[in-house]
C-alpha cells in the first residue's frame, strides 16, 4: 500500500514552474529520501503532499486522503519539520510540547508530554529553554513535535542541516527506528551518506523528477563511469584532465583523484598517458551517489535563471 500516491503534481509562483509534472510513490513504511539542489522544488513538493499548499495541477492521495479536497485530514496525520527551527525559544522544551499537544487536542496533555519527553530522550531537559539548546538538541525537539500526535507520515525537510556528525547518527536511528514501526518517512538531504540510509531515493532537478529507486538502480542508471588514479602532484594531474574529451568530473579524494564519465572508451583514451606516467597508477573505482548527483545537477537547466 502507497501512504504517498500523486501524480502531475504542478506548482507556479510568478509564471514560472517551481514544481513541473512530479510524480511520486512512498509506500507505507517505507523511508525515501528526497534530493535536489537548491531551488529545486523538494519543498514545494513536500508542502503540496502534507496540505499546506494546492497544486495547479495534478492529482493523487496522501494517507488514502485526496490531496485537493482533504487537505485538513491529510494535516492531522502527518508530522511536518520544516528546515529552520520553529518553536518558541523562551519557552521550555516541556512548555513547546504542551502547546504543539495543545494544538492537536491531545489528552490529558501531560501524558503525551511525558510520554514524548521518554521517548526522544528529552526528560532531563524539560526545564531548558528551547533558545539555549544546541542544534542537535532543538532537532530532537522538533522531531518530539512532529511525533507526538503518532502521525502516520513523517515529512522532513534538510532536518540535519548544521548539526554534527553524532547528532545526525542519533537523529538517523531514530527514524529508522520510527520507520520500523510502521512510519512513513519523505526526508529530504543533500547529505549522500544520508540519502545512501534510505529505502529509496528521489532526485528532483529544477521541478522536474530525473530518478527514482535505490540508491544501487539510481547508480546504475546513471551510466557513469568512475576511474581512480593515484601519484604524486594530482592536483596538476586534474588541471590537464578538465576539459579532456570523455572526462565529466575531476574530483580529488584524499590521495587520489576520481575521473568520471558516460563513456567508458573514451575516458580510458583520456587516462591512458597518466597509466604510462612513471610513479602512476589508473584503476577503475566505484560510481558514488556523490558523482551522480553532480552530473544530474550538470544536465538540468535552471528554470529561476534570469528570475529578477
Amino acid at each position: 500500500m502507497n501512504v504517498i500516491e500523486v501524480s502531475g503534481l504542478t506548482k507556479s509562483f510568478g509564471g514560472r514552474k517551481v514544481v513541473d509534472d512530479v510524480t511520486l510513490q512512498v509506500a507505507a513504511g517505507e523511508i525515501v529520501g528526497f534530493l535536489g539542489p537548491n531551488g529545486s522544488g523538494k519543498t514545494t513538493t513536500i508542502r503540496m503532499i502534507c496540505g499546506l499548499l494546492s497544486p495547479d495541477e495534478g492529482s493523487g492521495e496522501v494517507l488514502g486522503f485526496d490531496v485537493i479536497s482533504d487537505s485538513l485530514r491529510i494535516k492531522n496525520q502527518v508530522g511536518y519539520m520544516t528546515q529552520k527551527f520553529s518553536f518558541y525559544e523562551d519557552l521550555t522544551i516541556a512548555e513547546n510540547l504542551t502547546f504543539v499537544a495543545r494544538l492537536y487536542r491531545l489528552r490529558p496533555v501531560r501524558d503525551y508530554v511525558d510520554k514524548t519527553l521518554d521517548d526522544l530522550g528529552l526528560t532531563s531537559r524539560r526545564n531548558q529553554l528551547a533558545g539555549t539548546l544546541s542544534g542537535g538538541w532543538k532537532q530532537r525537539l522538533a522531531l518530539a513535535a512532529c511525533i507526538m500526535h503518532e502521525p502516520r507520515l513523517l515529512l522532513l525537510d534538510e532536518p540535519t542541516a548544521g548539526v554534527d556528525p553524532k547528532a545526525r547518527r542519533e537523529f538517523w536511528d531514530e527514524i529508522h527506528r520510527l520507520a520500523a514501526n510502521g512510519l512513513t518517512v519523505l526526508v529530504s538531504t543533500h547529505y549522500m551518506d544520508e540519502a545512501e540510509r534510505c529505502h529509496r531515493i528521489s532526485y528532483i532537478s529544477y521541478g522536474r523528477m530525473i530518478a527514482t529507486g535505490t540508491v544501487d538502480e539510481v547508480v546504475k542508471g546513471s551510466g557513469l563511469v568512475t576511474f581512480v588514479v593515484r601519484g604524486a602532484g594530482l592536483e596538476r594531474v586534474a588541471a590537464e584532465l578538465h576539459g579532456v574529451p570523455g572526462v565529466e568530473q575531476v574530483a580529488p579524494f584524499g590521495s587520489s583523484l576520481h575521473v568520471v564519465g558516460s563513456d567508458a572508451h573514451a575516458l580510458e583514451k583520456a587516462l591512458q598517458p597518466f597509466a604510462q606516467r612513471p610513479g602512476y597508477s589508473v584503476g577503475r573505482g566505484e560510481t558514488s551517489l556523490e558523482d551522480v548527483f553532480i552530473k544530474f545537477m550538470s544536465d538540468s537547466s535552471d528554470n529561476m535563471a534570469g528570475a529578477a
